[in-house]
Parts: C-alpha cells; structure tokens; sequence
C-alpha cells in the first residue's frame, strides 16, 4: 500500500510567527483611530461594568464626529480612545425608572 504523506505547496502554507505578528500589528496600526472622550453617559452591563461615553474622532475618515460607544474598563474625561472602527455607534442606555413612576 501507498504511504500517507501530507504535499505542501512553496509559497502557501502558514506564516512564520515573526511576519504573522508583524503583519497583525501594521494591519491594526493602519485602522486604529484615536478619540477623545468628551462625556460620560453612564453605566451599562449585566453588572455595570461597563461605560457609556460620547467621543469625538480625532483623525480618519470620520473625523470631528461625535459617536456614541461602550468602554470597558476606567474611563474619564479627556482620556484618548484606540478605536478599530468608526462606523457602528453603541445603542443607547435605556432611562431607568425610579420608585415605580413611569412617565
């Protein structure tokens, strides 16, 4: 019987680790967009851990648009945000109702 051997073709195939990694970081570096957080709009999440802000686009496509997005992690004021994309706004946080008042 035929022996089971696995044929690669030269150029294809898997990166070596040091061009993979390289490769990811200038891919990230090209589309990440920096953003200035202007307010706080609040606290979201199954428990709260994570925050509503309003940012303003510092640079890109989008630049000097004001988007809403959820951060995860201590947030202030002035902080400069890395964004991977621009495009998809975070949903708003629904009005909490207080002491059973519901207009």
């Amino acid at each position: 019987m035929g022996s089971k051997t696995q044929k690669t073709k030269e150029g294809q195939g898997s990166q070596s680790s040091a061009s993979a990694i390289s490769a990811s970081t200038k891919l990230l570096s090209e589309t990440a967009v920096p953003a200035v957080v202007e307010s706080i709009v609040g606290r979201t999440g199954a428990k709260g851990e994570v925050t509503q802000v309003k940012c303003r686009v510092l640079q890109g496509y989008d630049k000097g648009k004001v988007i809403r997005r959820n951060v995860k992690g201590p947030v202030r004021k002035k902080d400069i945000l890395i964004l991977r994309e621009t495009q998809i706004e975070a949903r708003r946080i629904k009005l909490k109702v207080s002491k059973g008042v519901f207009s």
